[in-house]
């Protein structure tokens, strides 16, 4: 097998049906070896038979690979038993002090995104979206704990107001 080989989209290159995907290089500056030195494909474009996704940015492992796998994902396992706990103090009863630990652990989730480099399995997408989608849907949870039924802590009066336009229409 020679290091070089003809991008798939060149004239010489055999019929699709001829070549499996191990076989499809891609000549850019991001394709890379392997670990037997042949190349292989490393860009975000995939061939036609995937085997894999591309890893997020900030996806690779939190800690280093010879630590226990709850300490290589510590920040997805820090927002999922924050909201665990607040999942909990809400189905007994407490649920504005609930509603607020799930909003303030997906914010929390936002801000780790945006300052750690490494992740783990917090990073879904790119880091862009993970933040806004993290720290909009805990805006959001807060905001509604906020101005929950009955004594809310927080009034909108246009709220009310809107409310009796579209009501009383």
């Amino acid at each position: 097998m020679s290091a070089e080989r003809k991008a798939p989209d060149a004239p010489e290159a055999p019929a699709a049906a001829e070549q499996s995907p191990e076989d499809v290089t891609v000549r850019d500056a991001v394709s890379a070896p392997d670990a037997e030195g042949a190349p292989r494909r490393a860009t975000r474009r995939f061939p036609l038979f995937t085997r894999d996704t591309a890893r997020p940015e900030g996806g690779g492992r939190a800690a280093p690979g010879d630590a226990p796998a709850p300490a290589r994902q510590w920040p997805i396992l820090a927002v999922l038993l924050t909201v665990g706990l607040g999942l909990l103090l809400t189905a007994l009863d407490v649920f504005r002090v609930g509603l607020l630990i799930i909003g303030a652990a997906l914010m929390a989730g936002a801000v780790l995104r945006w300052v750690v480099p490494d992740v783990g399995m917090l990073a879904v997408r790119s880091r862009f979206t993970d933040i806004v989608t993290y720290g909009g849907l805990g805006l959001v949870i807060v905001l509604l704990a906020l101005m929950m039924q009955p004594d809310p802590l927080l009034r909108f009066p246009w709220l009310q107001d809107m409310l009796h336009f579209t009501v009383d229409s």
